[in-house]
């Protein structure tokens, strides 16, 4: 293996849907639909490969617990917001270099828009 080489392994969630106070408007985020994410963890993987041991990587099941919490418990004017706070969560509790998060809103604009949202990527102490 090169020495010199970067590591970007990933840890991914994808097709997360969740409920969401989610709005500009009060009414829109006391209606709480749901909302598609995709989450990316960049860390290096290659311990948890080698020794098949849980504790030498994040559990998937951990970051799904704080996207539900975030996405959930507070409320959001924008999905640009939540993303961001999703992406500071993570990165707070977790040893990880960095995280991308895709937020999508279904139908934001009935019969002439799937979904609207954003993609974020955050690094560990930027």
């Amino acid at each position: 293996m090169d020495a010199g080489r970067v590591v970007r392994d990933v840890i991914l969630l994808e097709g997360i849907q969740v409920p969401a106070a989610l709005g500009v408007t009060a009414a829109e985020r006391s209606m709480r639909r749901p909302v598609l994410l995709d989450v990316e963890v960049v860390r290096d993987l290659r311990e948890a490969g080698r020794s098949d041991d849980i504790h030498q990587t994040i559990h998937y099941k951990r970051i799904f617990e704080i996207v539900e919490d975030v996405a959930g418990n507070q409320e959001h004017r924008l999905v640009e917001a939540l993303a961001d706070r999703i992406a500071a969560a993570v990165l707070a509790k977790f040893d990880a270099e960095e995280i991308t998060i895709c937020v999508r809103k279904p139908t934001p604009i009935a019969g002439v828009l799937r979904h609207a949202g954003v993609r974020i990527t955050r690094r560990r102490g930027a």
